[in-house]
């Protein structure tokens, strides 16, 4: 199994994923930019030149949402899927696709405060998607109210995606004023798979001059 990553990209999520279930795999870092991701290899394993991509065998799965679920019914010996027709599948596949909202967001600000050029940045856009980012923290934080999970019956798949877009979304909104996310962001931070997995350079530190 092999796995295309770039630090700070939302393929954490993946490596996260990999490293909680304790798979063997290789990992293939690129260079998290327009050249590293657009070179005729790499394009010819993953078509829009994005990651994560995950190679099993004859088998090429884009997407991190994908990924995540793929793992979770294929590989996982550890528990953190749910499989159809359990009473938690349908949460479970909520909060895998909320994970990506949220991303949307960030994703935004990233490109914003990243990759535009300073005097091409509008700070109407940074406002409105700050405002949405934080609105979907608002949400996570009532959920968090009463469990330390986003299911019930304890961590799993889901907080690898979502909690990934946690970990992006604090580069650019503050945690502070959701206390249930704040908590819930240091109990996933704990985590020696997430630790192994966020040993990179978080994207606000590569903001351009």
């Amino acid at each position: 199994m092999k796995l295309y990553h770039c630090n700070g990209a939302r393929s954490m999520r993946s490596l996260w994923l990999l490293n909680e279930l304790g798979i063997d795999f290789e990992l293939v870092e690129l260079p998290f930019s327009m050249e590293g991701l657009r070179t005729p290899e790499y394009l010819s394993i993953s078509p829009l030149g994005r990651v994560p991509c995950l190679v099993d065998g004859e088998t090429v799965v884009f997407e991190s949402g994908a990924i995540t679920q793929y793992l979770c019914e294929t590989h996982d010996t550890k528990g953190l899927g749910r499989a159809v027709g359990t009473p938690e599948r349908a949460e479970w596949l909520i909060w895998l696709h909320y994970a990506e909202t949220m991303a949307v967001h960030g994703a935004s600000l990233v490109q914003q405060k990243v990759f535009i050029a300073r005097e091409d940045r509008s700070p109407v856009v940074q406002k409105l998607e700050s405002r949405r980012l934080e609105k979907s923290l608002e949400v996570i934080d009532r959920h968090l109210a009463s469990q330390d999970y986003l299911l019930k019956s304890g961590f799993s798949a889901v907080d690898t995606n979502v909690g990934y877009s946690v970990h992006l979304a604090k580069g650019f909104v503050p945690l502070e004023p959701f206390a249930n996310v704040v908590a819930y962001y240091e109990r996933l931070a704990a985590r020696p798979a997430f630790q192994k997995a966020a040993a990179s350079v978080p994207l606000k530190e590569q903001e351009r001059g």
